[in-house]
C-alpha cells in the first residue's frame, strides 16, 4: 500500500528547517526591528500591480465587516480593508512593524483599527466576521492548531494567503535530491493539504499577477553557499556538484547579477466557519 503523508508532520518539519537556515534573532526578539521599513517598500512595489486576491478580499467586506488580520506586518491588508469594512484588528509580534503599521493609519486618516501585539495561535482576540493570515504563518511548526484557533474567532470565513511554488523550480529540484521531496520551505501544497486532512474543504483562488520578484546573487558562489544554507548543508557534501550543476543550468547572469528563474505564485485558500 503506498505511503500515506502526514502533511502536519511535514509542515512542522520544513518549518523548523528553515529556522534552522536563518540567522539568530536579535537581542529582544525583534527580528523585523530593522527591516520593516524595506518590507513596506517590497510590498508596495509589489502591490503596484493589480491582483486577484485584492480584488476578491474586498468583495467579502463592508461597512459592517469587522475583519482580523493575523501577522499585519506593516499594515498593506489592514489599511486596504479598513478602507471599506467597520473594523479591522491588526495582530503582529514585531514593534518595528506595528511602528510602521500605525504611522500607515494616521497617515490614512483611520479611527477603525485596533493594534494588538501579540503571536498567533496565542493572542486573546475576540470574533471578527472575516480573519485572514497573508503569507505570516510560514513561523507556526503546528498549522492544525494554528487554524483551529483562527475558526474560533471566526463568525463567516476563514482566509490563507500562501506562496505556492512552481513546478520543477530549482529549489523544488534541490529540495527533492536532498530531502526526497519536493517542498523547501511551508507553503501552499502542503498547507492545503494539511487542511484536507483536517477535514475541511476550503477553495482556492490563484493570484493572477504572474510570478513574485525574481531572486538574484551577487555571484554562483553566493547562490551556492545560499541554497545550502537553506537546505541545511553546513561544509562540503555529496549534493555539492549536483547543486552547483544546478545552479549553473538555470540561473542567468544579468547586469552583473545571477537570476533565479521564476519559482512562486500565491494562492488565496478560503472556507466558510459553520457554527
Amino acid at each position: 500500500m503506498e505511503h500515506i503523508t502526514n502533511w502536519a508532520t511535514l509542515w512542522r518539519e520544513l518549518v523548523e528547517a528553515r529556522d534552522a537556515s536563518h540567522t539568530p534573532r536579535p537581542a529582544g526578539g525583534d527580528a523585523w526591528r530593522e527591516r520593516a521599513r524595506g518590507f513596506q517598500q517590497r510590498v508596495r512595489e509589489r502591490w503596484t500591480r493589480p491582483d486577484s486576491s485584492r480584488q476578491f478580499l474586498l468583495s467579502q467586506v463592508d461597512e459592517n465587516t469587522s475583519v482580523l488580520d493575523i501577522g499585519s506586518g506593516t499594515g498593506a491588508w489592514t489599511v486596504l480593508l479598513a478602507l471599506n469594512a467597520r473594523l479591522v484588528t491588526a495582530l503582529d509580534p514585531s514593534l518595528g512593524m506595528l511602528e510602521v503599521l500605525r504611522e500607515n493609519v494616521e497617515a490614512e486618516g483611520l479611527h477603525n483599527v485596533a493594534i494588538v501585539r501579540g503571536s498567533w495561535p496565542e493572542a486573546d482576540v475576540r470574533m471578527h466576521d472575516l480573519t485572514l493570515c497573508a503569507h505570516a504563518m510560514y513561523m507556526t511548526p503546528d498549522l492544525p492548531l494554528f487554524v483551529r484557533r483562527m475558526m474560533q474567532v471566526t463568525r463567516k470565513r476563514c482566509f490563507l494567503l500562501m506562496r505556492a511554488p512552481l513546478v520543477n523550480s530549482v529549489m523544488s529540484q534541490a529540495a527533492q535530491r536532498v530531502w526526497g521531496q519536493p517542498h523547501d520551505s511551508p507553503n501552499f501544497v502542503v498547507g492545503y493539504n494539511v487542511l484536507l486532512q483536517m477535514g475541511l474543504f476550503p477553495s482556492v483562488l490563484m493570484e493572477d499577477t504572474g510570478d513574485w520578484g525574481a531572486w538574484t546573487n551577487a555571484s554562483l558562489d553566493e547562490a551556492f553557499d545560499e541554497i545550502k544554507r537553506k537546505l541545511g548543508l553546513a561544509g562540503p557534501s555529496d549534493h555539492d556538484s549536483y547543486l552547483r550543476g544546478l545552479l549553473k543550468e538555470n540561473l542567468r547572469e544579468e547586469n552583473g547579477q545571477w537570476v533565479w528563474p521564476p519559482s512562486m505564485r500565491s494562492a488565496l485558500v478560503y472556507w466558510d466557519v459553520e457554527r
